[in-house]
């Protein structure tokens, strides 16, 4: 399990591995542009359920602890639809869709 250490929250928000470092790329190529966006995930039953968002700016600390040190390659048709809904102003995290992985 990963976790996305955003600005002074020690315990981060727990994501698989495999999601983060989807999000990673998304997330770090849109603040390379100096983008504003939001973030949002559905949680989990267990933490009280419902919609969480958190605002993502370039001047927020931010940092990604994965698990897996290799990871496995990475779905660019998720890749796109992760852009898709961060081009809506809300990066969403959705589900992997059965595509072919990038490489």
């Amino acid at each position: 399990m990963g976790v996305l250490l955003y600005a002074d929250d020690p315990h981060g928000i727990e994501i698989d591995d495999r999601t983060l470092a989807h999000l990673k790329v998304v997330i770090l190529g849109r603040l390379r542009r100096q983008e504003c966006f939001t973030l949002s995930w559905i949680r989990a039953a267990s933490t009280g359920s419902g919609r969480e968002t958190i605002w993502l700016a370039p001047s927020i600390p931010l940092r990604f602890r994965l698990d897996d040190p290799d990871g496995r390659p990475l779905n660019r048709e998720w890749l796109n639809q992760l852009s898709a809904t961060a081009d809506r102003g809300d990066l969403r995290i959705i589900p992997e869709p059965e595509a072919a992985i990038a490489g």
